[in-house]
């Protein structure tokens, strides 16, 4: 048996091209988004994300603390990564933008609609129509930095042989 047939359970290991990841960022993983708060402190909130136009549309609800974080000061990290044994995932050190202070009825209803259906599926408008009375932020995320890594293994840079 060769080395290779006896490593495939790591899976395919190291960085996403782009392909892997536009389709890994079109599925129904879930954000963690990193702010700092008005003391300077951590603030980490699951939610959902729309992939396009290079960076991450973010919709928070009207009252979200977080809106407010992210609109004094747009420096933000996204961690978006699948909970399988391959691991694969996508590290974002970017830059908010408020599109939209909270509204109803503005673009973030077309781009709620898109991500409704994609993490609830043909059910997604059931929950979104009703509440399409409850105002909403518009943030986009743009990308400084963004890593990548999939499979179940050590990158070079953290092996101590490589020092």
């Amino acid at each position: 048996m060769n080395k290779e047939s006896n490593e495939s359970w790591r899976g395919k290991v190291g960085k996403l091209n782009e392909a892997e990841i536009a389709e890994f960022l079109s599925g129904p993983e879930f954000c963690r988004l990193g702010c700092l708060d008005a003391d300077g402190w951590p603030y980490v909130v699951p939610c959902w994300f729309e992939y396009a136009d290079g960076g991450f549309y973010i919709i928070p609800r009207g009252r979200s603390a977080w809106a407010k974080h992210i609109q004094r000061d747009g420096r933000v990290f996204l961690c978006i990564d699948d909970s399988t044994i391959y691991n694969r995932r996508v590290l974002v050190k970017g830059e908010a933008t408020v599109l939209e202070e909270a509204n109803v009825g503005g673009r973030w209803v077309e781009i709620g609609h898109k991500m409704a259906l994609r993490y609830l599926g043909e059910r997604g408008p059931d929950y979104l129509v009703p509440t399409l009375n409850e105002p909403r932020w518009l943030l986009f995320v743009k990308p400084i930095t963004m890593k990548t890594w999939q499979g179940v293994n050590w990158a070079k840079k953290y092996k101590h042989s490589d020092w």
